[in-house]
């Protein structure tokens, strides 16, 4: 098949961004058929491989020609961009490239950039809609018809603590989830706590996993995930798990992991760790009623 009969498929988000575009993918697989091929982060799209005849990392030189306006390339059945393009140059630069008019879809609304061209129709002023409807808001205007991923919650009397440090954002504290831990297994839960990469912060007992793979696998077994928000929430929604999620900056209601999921909005709601063992141990005994 050359790529004149392939769909592009560009994201080029993080963790999180991928999984909360996986209904796109859904229905690009449902609207193209066997046809897609993914280019981004491969560790992320590799999660979603199921989609795509192939996933490619954009890390390699051969997509240079993709993103400078001096080299030439192999044109696309279509191309499909899931992200930002505030000034509309690259939907301009990749008609180059794409036999169909490239399809995009805006990642996410944000502030002054609500308004048309870039939102055109697809919000109302104060409107909060999550990630995931708004992409799929998108393709319906595209003419692909919107394919939700149903969700299926895998309860567990198991949870997992996620513990990762703010840099460019507020976190709940490292020592909140050690703490926490403490407190979840002397209530007869099986506890685990899982460290980011790059906690600094020495934490005694805790796991770590090099591949996302592994990660995936390890959340197979479901139960209930608690963290900041983070890309690793939205996998853990995305493989199942309830998930408690944490908010600092963010607003929960556009951004909040997929599945069965709670919220909690620093300065708004109550994290204090008490507070938040029994919202665990009370999640962990909803899921074994039901």
């Amino acid at each position: 098949m050359s790529t004149e009969d392939e769909i592009l498929v560009v994201h080029l988000g993080g963790l999180g961004d991928v999984c909360l575009s996986e209904s796109v993918f859904l229905s690009l697989r449902g609207h193209f058929g066997n046809r897609l091929v993914a280019l981004g982060n491969r560790r992320f799209f590799d999660l979603f491989g199921g989609y795509f005849t192939r996933t490619c990392g954009v890390e390699s030189r051969h997509w240079l020609y993709l993103f400078s306006e001096k080299l030439t390339g192999p044109r696309w059945g279509r191309i499909v961009f899931v992200g930002k393009d505030r000034q509309g140059s690259i939907r301009s630069r990749w008609r180059a490239h794409s036999v169909e008019e490239p399809v995009f879809i805006d990642m996410y609304p944000e502030g002054a950039f609500d308004a048309p061209p870039f939102n055109d129709g697809m919000i109302v002023p104060g409107e909060k809609v999550h990630i995931e409807d708004y992409q799929l808001r998108q393709l319906s205007r595209a003419g692909i018809e919107p394919v939700r991923k149903e969700m299926v919650s895998k309860g567990a009397r198991r949870v997992i603590l996620y513990a990762d440090e703010g840099f460019s954002k507020e976190k709940w504290p490292v020592e909140n989830f050690v703490i926490l831990r403490e407190m979840v297994a002397k209530a007869g839960i099986d506890v685990r706590l899982m460290r980011s990469p790059e906690l600094s912060f020495p934490v005694e007992g805790s796991l770590f996993f090099e591949d996302l793979a592994d990660v995936k696998e390890f959340f197979a077994e479901g139960g209930v995930f608690v963290s900041n928000d983070s890309g690793m929430a939205h996998l853990a929604g995305a493989c199942g798990l309830t998930t408690i999620t944490i908010f600092t900056g963010f607003d929960p209601a556009v951004w909040h992991p997929r599945g069965r999921n709670f919220s909690l909005k620093a300065g708004a709601d109550r994290v204090d760790v008490p507070s938040l063992g029994r919202m665990i141990r009370e999640t962990v005994e909803d899921q074994e009623n039901k």
